[in-house]
């Protein structure tokens, strides 16, 4: 465990799971299906700004750090029943947003395995655990305007959409939604995380 007073009890967080789900810490080992998923163009089809090897690197850099530093943090998701293949990531890491604290929903899967609900299942269950053990922490996602399944996602993980929070991006309409957000709190400022 870290250094951080603050940092979370890991057994807390992993292994979980859901009916379909094993949902486990994100590990070293999962990087080159972390950078298939995260490079894939049909992943990106609605990101802004591509991603590039070095760029996707260092997000999974990041992802394993928060892990190190916080003790939770982005779930590698596996079918329980191919529990040794990677279909995806989910899950919960700090971030700020307009100088608040929260958890920010994350949630990118392979292809082969949308439209099956497991990016709703998979994030239904990290906003469970966000609210039970960081109850204090709004939970939060953004995309873009025009991805609709990644709001459809964000509804059925239990967030609600706020307006209020909406800026432009990289030349698009950042959109958010949240559950645990404090209404009126927004001031003029950048996302961090």
């Amino acid at each position: 465990m870290s250094q951080n007073p603050a940092s979370q009890n890991p057994a807390d967080w992993t292994p979980a799971g859901t009916d379909r789900l094993l949902l486990r810490r994100l590990a070293p080992e999962d990087r080159d299906a972390a950078l298939r998923i995260h490079m894939d163009p049909r992943t990106n089809r609605h990101n802004p700004k591509q991603p590039s090897r070095e760029r996707s690197e260092q997000l999974i850099r990041d992802f394993l750090a928060h892990w190190d530093r916080e003790g939770f943090g982005y779930w590698s998701v596996a079918e329980r029943t191919a529990p040794d293949t990677v279909i995806g990531f989910t899950g919960l890491q700090r971030a700020v947003v307009d100088g608040q604290g929260i958890l920010n929903l994350y949630y990118r899967y392979d292809p082969s395995a949308w439209g099956k609900g497991y990016a709703a299942e998979g994030a239904r269950e990290a906003v469970r655990r966000g609210r039970e053990l960081l109850p204090a922490l709004p939970v939060m996602a953004r995309t873009t305007d025009a991805n609709v399944g990644s709001q459809r996602t964000a509804l059925a993980a239990g967030l609600q959409r706020i307006r209020s929070l909406d800026r432009p991006y990289a030349g698009e309409l950042e959109v958010y939604f949240a559950l645990g957000w404090e209404a009126g709190s927004r001031s003029v400022g950048r996302v961090a995380g």
